[in-house]
This record gives C-alpha cells, structure tokens and sequence, in this order.
C-alpha cells in the first residue's frame, strides 16, 4: 500500500468521524430546538397567567379603592345587581330543564366550565347583552366586596339621588376595565328600560288605534 492510498483511506475515515459527530450535533440540535419550543410555551402560559393574575390584582385593588358615599354606592350596586340578575334569568330562560341545577349565576358560572351546552347559551347571553368575560368578573368582584353593605335603589330612586351616574363613574374610577364594565352595566340596564317603555307605548297606540277608526 502505497503513501497516496494510505492518506486516501485516512481521509475517507476522517470524512466518516466528521459526518458522525456532524450527525450527531444535528440530533442535539433538534433536541434543544424541542426544549427550547417547550420551555417557550412554558414561558408565554406562565406570562399570560402572571399578566392576568396582576390584572385581577389591579381589580381588586380598584374596588376596594372606591371612595363612593353611601348613596353613589348604592346606585352603582343597583345597576351592578340588575344586570347580574338579568344574565341569570335570561340563562335560566334559555335552559328550562336546568333551572333546579343553576339556582345562582355563580352556580352558572362554575358549571359552565365543563358543561358545553350551558358554556354556549353562557356566551350567547353576554353577546346579547353586551358584555364580555372581563365584564362580568368586574361586576362579581365589585358585588363580591360590596354587597354586604350595598342596598337596592329602584330606577325611580335612583334618578332622584343623580342624573348623570355615567359621569360619575368616569369622574371617580379611573380603573379603566372597572369603568368600562360599570358603565356598560349602566347602558344594559338603561337600554332595557328603553326597550321596554318602547313596547309600552306601542302596545298603548294598539289599544288606542282600533277606538279611533271606529
């Protein structure tokens, strides 16, 4: 075996050692892309988690925070308490055969989690009135905290202590998904009262148009 064959075959075996290792840092990269891929969504499900956690920390600060008098209190509580009360029954409208099994809307709320037909008819009444998840966890936080202390004004009530409550609450709470989702209570049940007087006074020019023409 001559010089040029024996360098020959050393090179080959060279080539060869080189592709082994060159092989095997392909196998490692792949492994570390997989660990990388894992430990970022690992990161971005531990960020989101933080990320709401401050924001539910951020919520029940601002409640907690509120410098309403007695009276402001009870007039937001009043709008916060109907429109809980609304999504509630109108759940209960949607799922007779289950109104012994949701006899709250915190008992909804829990079930929904992992009953899916009481999860769409869930979501189907927020968008009906409005809302959305955050909403409501504002509403029952703010209900959570004050509703011990809170009492119940009707609309009649409420118009004579303030006019503008929606003033009010942008003036005072500067939380924005609290005053967002309080304000929102308040376009719920203001649109309600509209709606209702509307069908009022069409059911009145009903009753009214048959005695004319005669």
């Amino acid at each position: 075996m001559n010089h040029e064959t024996t360098t020959l075959i050393s090179l080959k075996e060279a080539m060869k050692r080189v592709d082994h290792k060159l092989q095997a840092l392909e196998a490692q990269f792949k492994e570390l892309d997989l660990t990388k891929d894992k430990l970022t969504q690992k990161f971005d499900h531990h960020s989101k988690t933080l990320t709401s956690q401050a924001a539910q920390d951020e919520m029940w600060i601002a409640v907690l925070a509120l410098k309403f008098t007695s009276m402001e209190l009870n007039i937001v509580y009043s709008y916060v308490i109907e429109v809980l009360i609304g999504l509630h029954t109108r759940v209960l409208e949607k799922l007779p055969d289950l109104v012994r099994g949701l006899p709250t809307l915190a008992s909804v709320l829990r079930r929904k989690v992992k009953n899916k037909r009481i999860r769409v008819v869930w979501e189907s009444v927020l968008e009906e009135f409005g809302l959305q998840d955050g909403n409501i966890i504002a509403l029952c936080t703010f209900f959570i905290v004050h509703g011990n202390k809170a009492e119940h004004y009707p609309a009649k009530v409420r118009q004579m202590y303030i006019r503008d409550v929606t003033f009010m609450i942008t003036s005072m709470i500067k939380n924005q998904a609290l005053q967002d989702s309080l304000l929102k209570a308040v376009q719920v049940i203001e649109k309600g009262k509209a709606v209702t007087a509307s069908k009022k006074q069409t059911s009145s020019l009903k009753e009214v148009i048959p005695s004319v023409k005669n």
